[in-house]
């Protein structure tokens, strides 16, 4: 563990491949406390390989009766399939996710014994401190790999786990005996012709060859050195070699060109087993500039004895390892250059090239299902189409998808019509033409009538045809077959259309040059299949393209738009979502106008992402906008927002993530230049002043929003100083970004605080700068940031009056209002300004209790008038009857004013009018008749 929390890999006489495992497992992220594993639900339990081996693992479990064993086994993707022993081991392993279906790959879960396995095609042993997972640093892990044993592929590996200080040296070699007699039992499984067959060549192989296997380093020693590996070009020409091998009547030998100046020498085995006769084919490997095939890297081993010394000091069984080839005619004795081989193939001439094609094809299915819609984007599952077909269907295949459905919209049910748009989704043609521009790839494509492609799209089947290119200008030739690609001549051309759900989505096109290879009626099947597979998940990517939008189009509509532009502040702000493509997620912030100048800023953070969050956090920030038009306290709004959330929070957290939200609300008058602020749950916002070190606001921490009154909100106040800067953010800010461990929050803030404290007038460019330096990678969490640089507003803006409570002040108000007007060169609202004013003196002396009134006018872009007493009655508007002397004065308010309203304070309240001068009207004035009418009755 280093300073962070974050686990190192062991170092010290550890080996290269552990070494390079955990490299890899940092690099994807997982978190060594816990992986996350993908669980596939669709396995057959029936497989061939779980058959086989289930009495085969009984019998291993039974033998370790007693001692905390646990036996698994994985297919060769690495899904459990199988899994046995203690009952406290199997709880353990249900604990860590390690349940049936679950891939234990090294993409999902780190080092492990089994990913080792399947990647080195080798037995291996983990050792406590070299799992990645800490739940399994108590534990060594010693597994071997599966294999067929007609064609010596791995089909899986089984593992056992056991306490270190409980591992024993034999239970390595019963593991050992346990998947042997698995390839034994799949060798039962499969055909008698077959079997016969195998069971022959391994009679006339001579069987022999350890490897010594330590326990507590899981070294294991090998006699002969590993097959190297071949690029899927490389494994083809071999197997059809080997085709040609057992075919032949009397060839024996073959040799095939490998990358690099590698040459794979063939050999070929007569077998007879009854009535059944055919041919082994074994492959060797020589290394560029040697003159035969590489030394063995264990020969001068010489015999082998059954046993080796660990470490410390016990003796450790071996493992056998793939028997030697004998000796060729006039290789020398003794001169220790025997090469490795290795089972490529066991076949019948005849029947040998249909049985390696079918294991081809299904081999090429169950890659496309492997590999077909790993992203949800439409353009890429056109590419994975097209490299999983080349080399081993096609040499050049192009993928070609409906207009409509790249945009994701919803294509018409049926056959496609004659002229549908297309766009050239892939083009590959191997290795060779990765990112390079040819293919036309990403423009409209069009067939002319006639042509196979129209006739494929027109019929709704795969068709095979042979086509001619050639290099003509213009664009039929380009249009029609990827000349660029192809070259010209004749090829064979098959189209299979992409079909899914009823509805055509685009065309695939399988090339092979010239006309050796043409396309056969079995080959009009796999593409059929290959297409099918392709086209469900096309449609997946395309409806997944449409809700994602419709999802945007929510999501963005829930945030402001733009920050208002205020008297009060200046404004900047940032949304990073997390996940780009999900979009937005339940972080928000707002700046949300008050009366009498104040602004409220507001952030809140709901738990989760996507779209349940962005609904959630529209819900939320619309409550918070209607609480502000009711000018409540920062506490009190924090109050009503948790009662609403706690109303709704009948449902499972799942269900409604706003029962893990937070908020932070602040309110900044001008006036006094006085912040007011309550949090629920969230962290406190950062204020720099222009004078001092930028610093954390104080404020009394209150519990997240829908715990019910688990404890009051408790407001906290400070004066701000002109050009203060406050910076509010949710704590997506303060974590680290992707790819690392914990964070360490007191080292956060105050990379937070230092990226603050530079002098920077733009309040963008200081934004830039703390996403710049808190999320260089890009964050793991929604983050929204919101900076705001108060303004004081001057004090010639501001006139305010204390008036005793006496009916005869309404006359000196207006007479004061008169002057002040005067003053500020505004005397065009001179009348309208001593109506409000008269009124709303006179309601606050007649019905505001005892106590002074107050008088405020502000002037900035409106003028705002004012007018304070000690009750907490709230105004209304009402119609009066025509008999009644009273009950019109609000009503010549809301006429004469553009807006106006009350908000309370713990003693009194505060109504208050805004007009806007003549030149800014949005409304004509009232006539006189205009206003007689409201006098008048219902």
């Amino acid at each position: 563990m280093d300073d962070r929390g974050e686990q190192r890999p062991p170092v010290g006489g550890v080996r290269p491949e552990i070494l390079a495992s955990w490299q890899r497992s940092r690099s994807l992220g997982i978190n060594t406390e816990g992986a996350a594993l993908p669980v596939e639900s669709a396995l057959d339990p029936e497989s061939r390989l779980v058959r086989a081996a289930a009495p085969v693992l009984e019998h291993l479990c039974e033998r370790f009766s007693g001692l905390p064993v646990t036996v698994t086994l994985a297919d060769a993707r690495a899904h459990i399939v199988d899994r046995r022993g203690d009952p406290v081991g199997l709880e353990l392993m249900d604990a860590a996710s390690l349940v049936p279906g679950a891939n234990v790959d090294e993409r999902f879960m780190g080092t492990s014994s089994v990913s080792m396995v399947l990647s080195t095609r080798s037995p291996f042993v983990v050792v406590g401190h070299e799992h990645f997972l800490h739940n399994l640093k108590e534990l060594t892990c010693m597994a071997a790999p599966v294999r067929d044993p007609v064609g010596g592929s791995v089909q899986g590996a089984v593992n056992l786990s056991i306490p270190r200080e409980l591992a024993r040296p034999g239970m390595a070699l019963a593991l050992h005996e346990a998947t042997d007699r698995i390839a034994e039992r799949l060798l039962e499984l499969s055909t008698a012709r077959e079997r016969n067959l195998m069971s022959s060549f391994l009679h006339a192989r001579e069987r022999g060859g350890h490897g010594r296997l330590h326990l507590e380093s899981g070294e294991l020693t090998p006699l002969g050195a590993a097959a190297p590996r071949l690029a899927p070009r490389e494994r083809l020409a071999l197997l059809e070699s080997a085709i040609e091998l057992i075919s032949s009547g009397g060839e024996t030998f073959a040799e095939v060109a490998l990358a690099g100046g590698r040459v794979a020498t063939l050999r070929r085995r007569e077998l007879h087993h009854g009535d059944a006769e055919g041919a082994a084919v074994e492959v060797s490997f020589a290394d560029p500039g040697r003159g035969g095939p590489r030394d063995r890297a264990g020969s001068a081993t010489g015999g082998t004895t059954a046993t080796a010394t660990a470490p410390d000091g016990r003796g450790v069984p071996l493992l056998h390892r793939p028997p030697d080839r004998p000796e060729q005619p006039g290789e020398a004795e003794g001169a220790g250059a025997r090469p490795d081989a290795w089972l490529l193939l066991v076949g019948e001439p005849g029947v040998g090239r249909l049985a390696a094609e079918a294991r081809g094809r299904l081999a090429l299915l169950n890659e496309a299902g492997a590999r077909l819609g790993t992203t949800l984007d439409a353009r890429r599952t056109a590419e994975e189409l097209a490299e999983i077909a080349v080399p081993r269907f096609a040499d050049v295949v192009v993928v070609d998808l409906v207009e409509g459905a790249l945009a994701g919209e919803e294509p018409p049910g049926g056959r496609a019509a004659p002229g549908t748009a297309l766009r050239r989704a892939a083009a590959w043609a191997g290795e060779d033409s990765r990112d390079a521009p040819v293919g036309r790839v990403g423009e409209p494509v069009a067939y002319p009538p006639g042509s196979p492609q129209a006739r494929c799209l027109g019929t709704g089947r795969p068709l095979t045809d042979t086509v001619m290119t050639a290099a003509l200008t213009g664009p039929p030739a380009g249009d029609d077959h990827p000349v660029d690609l192809l070259g010209e001549g004749v090829h064979s051309y098959l189209g299979a259309p992409l079909s899914a759900r009823g509805a055509v989505l685009g065309l695939v096109g399988f090339y092979r040059r010239g006309r050796t290879r043409p396309y056969e009626e079995d080959d009009l099947a796999l593409a059929g299949e290959l297409a099918a597979r392709g086209a469900i998940s096309v449609d997946n990517a395309r409806r997944y393209s449409q809700e994602h939008q419709a999802s945007l189009t929510l999501q963005r509509s829930l945030l402001p738009r733009d920050t208002p532009r205020l008297t009060a502040v200046e404004l900047a702000s940032r949304y990073l979502p997390a996940d780009a493509r999900a979009g937005v997620g339940g972080d928000w912030f707002d700046a949300i106008p008050l009366s009498g100048l104040r602004v409220a800023l507001v952030v809140g953070d709901v738990a989760g992402h996507g779209l349940q969050a962005a609904a959630t956090m529209g819900r939320m920030r619309t409550a918070v906008h209607t609480l502000a038009a009711l000018d409540l306290p920062p506490e009190e709004v924090l109050t009503h927002l948790d009662d609403l959330v706690s109303r709704t929070s009948g449902a499972s957290l799942e269900e409604d993530p706003a029962t893990a939200a937070t908020c932070l609300y602040a309110v900044y008058d001008p006036v006094s230049c006085r912040c007011t602020a309550a949090r629920a749950g969230h962290p406190p916002p950062a204020l720099l002043v222009p004078e001092g070190p930028p610093r954390l606001l104080d404020l009394p921490a209150g519990p997240p929003l829908g715990l019910g009154g688990l404890q009051p909100y408790e407001p906290g106040t400070a004066d701000l100083p002109e050009g203060s800067l406050l910076a509010l953010y949710t704590d997506g800010l303060l974590k680290e970004s992707r790819g690392f461990g914990d964070t360490d929050t007191d080292a956060r803030t105050k990379q937070l605080l230092d990226s603050l404290d530079v002098p920077e007038p733009s309040l963008e460019r200081i934004c830039d700068r703390v996403t710049r330096t808190l999320l260089p990678d890009g964050p793991r969490d929604d983050v929204a940031l919101l900076l705001a640089r108060v303004h004081a507003l001057p004090d010639d803006r501001v006139a305010s009056w204390e008036l005793p409570s006496d009916p005869s002040v309404v006359a000196r108000a207006r007479a004061l209002t008169h002057h002040q007007l005067a003053e500020w060169d505004l005397t065009e609202l001179d009348f309208s300004t001593g109506l409000v004013v008269s009124e709303l003196v006179t309601n606050a002396v007649r019905y505001g209790g005892q106590g002074p009134v107050s008088l405020r006018l502000l002037r900035d872009g409106s003028l705002i008038c004012e007018v304070s007493d000690r009750s907490n009655t709230s105004p209304r508007i009402r119609r009066a009857a025509t008999t009644e002397e009273g009950g019109r004065g609000l009503f010549l308010v809301a006429r004469f004013t553009k807006s106006w309203g009350a908000r309370f304070m713990p003693q009194g309240k505060t109504v208050w009018a805004e007009q806007v001068p003549p030149g800014r009207h949005t409304t004509p004035e009232p006539d006189e008749q205009t206003l007689l009418d409201m006098f008048g009755d219902l």
